[in-house]
């Protein structure tokens, strides 16, 4: 398997506050900013393999909700065909140390798994649905506010594809991106074309981007004119999938994950002050 540690990680506990809404085409988690306040712009969560129902991505949308101020969908652009969350726990026995008949079940249910998610939700299969989601967007509420995407792991792919500079009606597909810990990326290609500013946030154990690729991704992207000039944060002591699949009882872990939160909504806040 290409990236076993897409499959690894900690359900989060908590109340999700948002909705569930059918949205150009899609059923998608809408959250909104408290108390009624007028929304900072639009993310729109782009997320890992566990989808649009796996409750840390709910759960991460509320997040940004709340604490930036903006108005946030997570759609379901797997069409119900997000990884199981079983996998997490075969995952987990796979590569544990202990009994090998168990280890090699636990092996075999991940692969059964894995495999048609990969086929059913491959890049561009899916990337159709996604850009027409931001298409409508964009000549909807995109009018009056600005868009941002929000991509993880396998959503890290589609959210520099986005930056790449699609348009609708002269208009930016998104203002600006951010991918945490990103997979399935072509580099340097893939950052090479990027014409919106992206953030990255990048663990420093991670099989998708080495730590020299992730110097390589900040070079290209801070060389970036300042239109679309980028930055790149590598979060020590990290794995594929902290921002959120983090363990959060363990307290350096879920500080590196609520970092990367406010990277994101820094990041977002500030493009979004000056989105034309």
């Amino acid at each position: 398997m290409s990236c076993p540690d897409c499959f690894r990680g900690q359900i989060h506990e908590g109340e999700t506050k948002g909705k569930v809404i059918k949205h150009y085409g899609f059923d998608t988690y809408v959250s909104e900013p408290p108390n009624g306040t007028t929304p900072k712009g639009i993310i729109v969560v782009i997320p890992d393999a566990f989808g649009w129902a796996f409750p840390n991505n709910r759960i991460l949308a509320d997040t940004y909700a709340e604490k930036g101020g903006f108005k946030v969908y997570l759609p379901d652009f797997m069409n119900g065909h997000a990884a199981p969350v079983s996998m997490l726990f075969s995952m987990q026995t796979a590569l544990a140390p202990g009994n090998l008949f168990s280890r090699f079940i636990a092996a075999v249910q991940t692969v059964l798994a894995a495999v048609p998610f990969f086929i059913r939700c491959a890049p561009g299969r899916t990337f159709p649905g996604v850009k027409g989601f931001f298409e409508q967007l964009r000549k909807e509420e995109g009018q009056a506010l600005p868009i941002g995407a929000a991509g993880f792991c396998w959503g890290g792919k589609h959210t520099v594809t986005l930056a790449h500079g699609a348009e609708i009606n002269g208009q930016p597909l998104i203002d600006a991106g951010f991918t945490g810990h990103p997979s399935l990326l072509s580099l340097p290609s893939d950052v090479e074309k990027i014409k919106r500013p992206v953030s990255f946030a990048c663990a420093e154990d991670d099989n998708q981007i080495s730590l020299k690729q992730a110097e390589q991704i900040k070079a290209i992207v801070t060389a970036f004119p300042e239109p679309y000039k980028g930055e790149l944060r590598v979060y020590q002591k990290t794995g594929h999938g902290f921002a959120v699949r983090a363990d959060l009882k363990v307290p350096d872990v879920a500080a590196q994950a609520a970092a990367a939160e406010d990277q994101a909504i820094a990041w977002f806040t500030s493009h979004f002050s000056t989105a034309t």
